[in-house]
């Protein structure tokens, strides 16, 4: 099943105020696209003129000034390359409320229609079910889930400017995964076999096989430990069951 997980980052909170030069614009979109759980390694981000000042509180946050903004394009100079991403792939987003309101005030402004409650799914509504009483932001789950093993830089999120569309996309992807069940749902060395049997499982994963690598990975073993492991190797006859795995 195709998915979209996305972000945005806007000039403040208040996307329909009622006096339209009061009205926050987005600044960042981030969408990741995942299968059946898993990122394809397919995304879209740009940045956007939002045509107003970004508050000083909320450049704090995701970095970006309105100098910067200045030399990009404005959403609706760009809202189809977005449109043709998305597709008709359900949008997940964490507090999707506010990304919603964001994107469909996006919308209405240049005479599109909105997107429905339908299209998106929350996983803060997701994570606040499973884990009661806790802390469920982006980044204590993150923390929750470990995200720093897949290589993520959690700690740098924490200063100012740490926040940023893409990037969340990219996390957001992981704990969506680890909020579904994650990777230990069942192991599968068939890339067609189906992860849960389950029939009366919500919905149906598989892990499907990767690519190989374009450059294989240095090997860590020096010569003479090599060397040694084929001598071993040599000991165990022609019917050992490392030659057979080779």
């Amino acid at each position: 099943m195709r998915e979209i997980l996305f972000d945005t980052e806007t000039t403040g909170v208040f996307p329909d105020h009622q006096d339209e030069k009061l009205r926050d614009r987005i600044v960042e979109i981030g969408c990741v696209e995942v299968f059946n759980l898993e990122r394809t390694g397919r995304e879209y981000h740009a940045y956007f003129n939002p045509d107003r000042d970004v508050p000083e509180e909320v450049v704090r946050v995701h970095g970006l000034r309105l100098e910067f903004l200045r030399g990009h394009k404005r959403f609706g100079e760009t809202v189809g390359e977005l449109m043709e991403f998305i597709g008709d792939a359900p949008l997940v987003a964490h507090n999707a409320s506010f990304d919603q309101g964001f994107l469909n005030a996006e919308l209405r402004r240049i005479g599109m229609a909105p997107l429905g409650n339908e299209r998106f799914v929350d996983t803060l509504a997701i994570a606040r079910k499973r884990f009661p009483g806790a802390s469920c932001s982006l980044d204590s789950l993150a923390k929750r889930f470990q995200l720093d093993r897949y290589g993520f830089d959690l700690a740098s999120r924490k200063g100012a400017g740490g926040h940023g569309a893409l990037v969340d996309s990219r996390i957001l992807a992981e704990v969506y995964l680890q909020l579904r069940g994650g990777r230990e749902q069942k192991l599968s060395f068939d890339a067609g076999d189906v992860v849960t049997t389950d029939a009366s499982a919500p919905r149906a994963v598989e892990f499907v096989r990767r690519a190989p690598r374009a450059v294989p990975l240095a090997p860590l073993v020096t010569a003479e430990e090599a060397d040694e492991h084929a001598a071993f190797i040599q000991k165990l006859g022609p019917n050992a069951l490392w030659l057979k795995a080779g």
